[in-house]
């Protein structure tokens, strides 16, 4: 099954971002530990990790404290 990233803006909308797919949870999660900086920067709030059509979880992308 594959695994993706989805991503909302600050207001929980959908916002547009790379469109990749990973052949694991681990390699989509060590994508997103290199790239959340740059996605925060575009715009992105929260990143949402998928495998197919279930959610596995949501995560914020503002460093904690912020």
């Amino acid at each position: 099954m594959p695994w993706s990233w989805r991503y909302e803006g600050a207001d929980g909308k959908p916002v547009t971002g790379p469109v990749e797919t990973f052949g694991s949870q681990a390699d989509a999660e060590s994508w997103i530990g290199q790239t959340w900086r740059d996605l925060a920067g575009a715009g992105v709030a929260t990143v949402i990790l998928a495998e197919d059509d279930r959610v596995e979880y949501r995560m914020p992308l503002a460093p904690a404290g912020e």
